[in-house]
């Protein structure tokens, strides 16, 4: 026997007991999948009547210009019947070779032989030739009121996005070419991968995004020195330490999302912007939210308010010894922390001196693209599920941002994990961005309801504590951020928003990147620019046009801002003081406890 029929042996034992792995690990997938806790139908997926409205406008369509529906379907069967002679010819040449391709670049065909290879190049070629179809059927049809028309062009590019051929092993060469070379080791790896997923979700599929031993914080993110100075049921308020001699007289109080955790704004001592603003010579002080349980179900909007905001401000003032604090909300905090600057108008307390908006929405009438999911048919089934679990679940929330960015966040990850057999890059971003949070059930319906859905703030008639505010109550200075790709917070409707506030010192930044990155955007790395302008705050596409660009971060800027709104200067400030002893060192102790089950 030859040392290539001893190779040969080895690679087919090698192959086998791989194959008995996978029949291994297929039924401990079966057990893992048990345990999936049964949800609201309505969570999966949008209602019939987005189809069936989709479908009624195609077949009126049909009816009243049959001439145009025709001319689509002959110019996809003109096209595809093109790429199939092609195919045949190049063939028939003899060559394994792929015909002439002259399909638009696509980052999920990287591989070169998606490109040469005849089979390969056909799937690729035929499957945009038919997404380009539906993009064109839905995109001319023209008995859709437009948001209608939105959810219908949402969803049908996410039931083409699904059907990729690099989402199938069978017609993914990448992950082919691997099990080739790993005598199947990348497959069993991959269902490891899997079933490891499935495990940690009690039944649900949430792709591992990142490294989860890679990181751990307090320890290599989220090390900012600090410690937390007060605690209640709602939050932990910490305080940074000093690392300048003086420091502005007015403290900063940030007041993060509590849909995820707040360091996001500490990941690495490189992209901090807590440890950028400790540096500028401010005190600061930051919440960290409670992840709530099913004992939160009646904590509402009031609650967060009132022993949130409005606590927390009273905590700093108490600290510091200062009349007035300047306050920074991040997206749904920034929301509700001006929520809390219009009722604390109402009711005559300048204690807030100035207010800093991070990705804000506070007039939803433009929901951005995450307005698909806004409708009854999601909101009726999140009521339904809140109501029995007593909170909104993270793994709910997780799942809907991420088919935001589906390519990005669910099919190539789950690719690299699950047909790769890779393991889970270490990026701090991605594993913050799996560190989810729940919300309480009362709050996300009072949010759903009254913010998303009936626009209440704008329209002046949202209750705060039982006082109706609206966005003409906001009357201080105003700094307002927001990121022209958010997939979140639409910066148009930010801007909207800002422009109703009845502060005369206004500024709106418009930074590039989206959601995180253009928030999360250091000087020293240069990457996103932003734009300012000294245009009216009529139209959102108004200022645009009339807007300078400037090349880099915005935060310099920001701090220059600040600084002038933020007196002069005064002995560094040590955490805490005698009535607010040192509780735990940063990043405290809320924002790695897991609520109960």
């Amino acid at each position: 026997m030859t040392t290539d029929d001893d190779d040969a042996v080895v690679r087919l034992d090698r192959l086998n007991a791989n194959l008995a792995k996978v029949e291994e690990l297929s039924q401990r997938l079966m057990v893992a999948l048990s345990r999936r806790k049964q949800a609201d139908p309505a969570l999966n997926g949008p209602g019939q009547d987005v189809y069936l409205k989709a479908a009624a406008a195609y077949v009126a369509e049909m009816m009243q210009n049959p001439a145009k529906i025709l001319e689509h379907q002959i110019t996809y069967w003109g096209k595809s019947l093109k790429h199939y002679v092609e195919a045949q010819q190049a063939l028939a040449r003899g060559k394994l070779e792929a015909p002439p391709d002259s399909t638009p670049k696509d980052r999920r065909f990287s591989n070169p032989l998606w490109e040469t290879h005849p089979f390969f190049n056909y799937l690729k070629q035929q499957y945009l030739l038919n997404s380009e179809a539906v993009a064109n059927a839905v995109g001319s049809l023209e008995h859709l009121d437009p948001a209608d028309r939105k959810r219908v062009e949402y969803f049908s590019r996410q039931i083409v996005d699904m059907f990729a051929p690099t989402n199938f092993l069978g017609t993914n060469p990448d992950a082919l070419s691997r099990a080739v070379e790993t005598d199947g080791k990348s497959l069993v790896q991959g269902l490891e991968n899997l079933v490891r997923d499935i495990e940690a979700s009690n039944g649900d599929l949430l792709v591992t995004l990142a490294d989860p031993q890679a990181f751990h914080v307090g320890a290599n993110i989220a090390t900012t020195p600090g410690a937390v100075v007060y605690r209640n049921k709602m939050l932990e308020l910490i305080q940074y330490a000093p690392t300048t001699e003086k420091v502005f007289r007015t403290p900063l109080v940030i007041f993060p999302p509590w849909i995820n955790k707040f360091y996001i704004l500490d990941l690495k001592p490189q992209n901090s912007l807590i440890k950028w603003i400790v540096d500028q010579g401010h005190t600061l002080f930051v919440v960290s939210w409670v992840n709530p349980d099913a004992s939160y179900r009646d904590v509402g909007m009031d609650d967060y308010i009132r022993d949130g905001y409005i606590r927390a401000l009273a905590e700093v003032r108490r600290i510091t010894g200062q009349k007035k604090v300047n306050a920074v909300g991040y997206c749904i905090a920034g929301t509700t922390l001006a929520l809390t600057l219009a009722y604390l108008k109402k009711a005559g307390d300048t204690s807030v001196n100035s207010a800093t908006f991070f990705t804000t929405l506070t007039d939803f009438s433009d929901q951005g693209e995450v307005g698909v999911f806004l409708n009854d048919d999601f909101v009726d089934g999140i009521e339904r599920q809140t109501a029995e679990d007593g909170i909104l679940s993270k793994v709910f929330m997780s799942r809907t941002f991420s088919f935001l960015r589906s390519n990005d966040l669910i099919y190539q990850p789950a690719i690299r994990s699950y047909m790769l057999g890779e393991a889970p890059p270490a990026f701090d971003l991605l594993f913050w961005n799996g560190d989810g949070t729940n919300l309480p059930a009362k709050m996300a319906m009072e949010y759903l309801r009254g913010l998303c859905q009936r626009d209440d703030f704008a329209k002046g008639r949202f209750p705060v504590l039982g006082t109706p505010v609206s966005l003409h109550d906001i009357t201080l200075p105003v700094f307002a951020v927001a990121c022209e790709t958010d997939h979140i917070a639409a910066w148009k409707g930010s801007f909207n928003g800002v422009r109703q506030f009845g502060s005369r010192d206004k500024t709106f930044v418009l930074s590039q990147s989206g959601h995180i990155a253009g928030i999360v955007n250091p000087p020293a790395k240069g990457k996103y620019g932003h734009y300012v302008s000294d245009a009216p705050m009529t139209l959102p596409e108004d200022w645009k046009n009339a807007s300078t660009f400037h090349a880099g971060s915005w935060w310099p800027r920001w701090g220059a801002w600040l600084s002038q709104r933020s007196g002069a200067k005064v002995a560094a400030r040590t955490p805490g003081d005698p009535g607010h002893p040192v509780l735990a060192p940063a990043p405290g102790t809320y924002v790695t406890a897991e609520p109960a089950a």
